[in-house]
């Protein structure tokens, strides 16, 4: 079974750069996961919540850990991101088109996170 598939059958997820703007992917993302029944949740520093659920600011704030942490965000900021799931002991992460760095991969390999560059609004069509 692929990595990916592993990852789609988890289903308590994280997106980071969610967003209550419905024509950005972070809100496409955080919606289709939802619509496909996954627990899932935003992770925002400008939304205080997304379709009425509460967004939080940092993953360290969930009420539980999650699966698999999808990065809707630039890799400036997913690198400081990918480092608290590490902290955090999340071992799978989901790189959007657009999110990925050599940095961020390289990091995922030296902790080993299992890291899928891929669109998830792909995978779940």
């Amino acid at each position: 079974m692929s990595v990916e598939t592993i990852m789609l059958e988890s289903k308590k997820w994280a997106v980071v750069g969610a967003t209550d703007d419905q024509d950005k992917f972070g809100y496409k993302i955080y919606k289709k996961l939802k619509d496909n029944n996954y627990t899932v949740y935003p992770i925002s520093v400008k939304c205080k919540e997304i379709d009425g659920d509460k967004a939080y600011k940092e993953l360290a704030d969930l009420p539980e850990k999650v699966d698999v942490v999808d990065f809707v965000v630039n890799p400036r900021i997913g690198i400081s991101i990918i480092k608290q799931c590490k902290d955090l002991g999340i071992k799978n992460v989901w790189l959007q088109p657009g999110t990925v760095s050599e940095e961020i991969l390289q990091y995922a390999k030296d902790n080993d996170i299992e890291a899928v560059q891929a669109c998830v609004l792909v995978a779940l069509s």
